[in-house]
């Protein structure tokens, strides 16, 4: 088994190891490519383009190839794999996957993103949950301070948890380190670990239905 994780940060490979190790995956299972550049046009578009999605679109096919499952971790580059039909193996969305654990919450569910390219994708997945952009984390992150934008990530979701929301949701695999960091309620729901539970899922096959005499 070899699960292919298809990122625009490399920072997101320790955040989908530790969600792997987690998972019971071993690290030698997970194989990780990083496309900074697909976002990086995005952002300069201030959307994603019918080109940008058509380059993701040929980049996860490539990684397909010699992979058991690809997981698409950019929430900005997601609907790329709308424009996919039958592939060899299953290609799949960690927010996606994120949200069909999210939108089964009951209460007020509150999703946080943090680029600004991510609004409407994230907005159109999590259709009957709040989307909230959260101001000047992204420029701490693409600014390497980790720990500035995770403490921003943070104070959002405890704002979030006070303003009454019973589940707050952080959209985008980078922000998976500030869940830790929330004390105003429980911890956030992150893609990383949904995107993988979700691989897994696809590749097992099911069981086998047992025959009563």
């Amino acid at each position: 088994m070899r699960i292919t994780c298809l990122h625009t940060a490399a920072s997101n490979i320790a955040v989908f190891d530790t969600a792997a190790t987690a998972l019971g995956i071993s690290p030698g299972l997970m194989l990780h490519k990083v496309r900074a550049d697909l976002l990086a046009a995005a952002e300069h578009a201030g959307q994603l383009t019918s080109e940008i999605a058509q380059a993701t679109a040929s980049a996860l096919l490539d990684l397909a190839e010699q992979a058991d499952a690809v997981v698409l971790t950019c929430s900005t580059l997601g609907p790329a794999i709308e424009t996919l039909h039958s592939t060899r193996v299953p290609i799949l969305r960690t927010d996606e996957a994120l949200a069909a654990t999210a939108l089964k919450a009951v209460g007020k569910v509150v999703v946080l993103c943090a680029v600004q390219t991510t609004l409407e994708p994230t907005s159109r997945l999590f259709h009957t949950a709040e989307v909230q952009w959260v101001p000047g984390a992204w420029d701490l992150f693409k600014a390497g301070d980790i720990d500035g934008y995770l403490a921003t990530i943070a104070k959002a979701a405890d704002q979030a948890y006070t303003a009454g929301a019973s589940v707050v949701v952080l959209a985008q695999a980078s922000m998976s380190g500030a869940a830790a960091r929330v004390t105003a309620g429980p911890p956030p729901l992150t893609s990383a670990s949904a995107g993988l539970a979700a691989a897994l899922q696809a590749i097992s096959p099911p069981p086998t239905p047992q025959r009563h005499p």
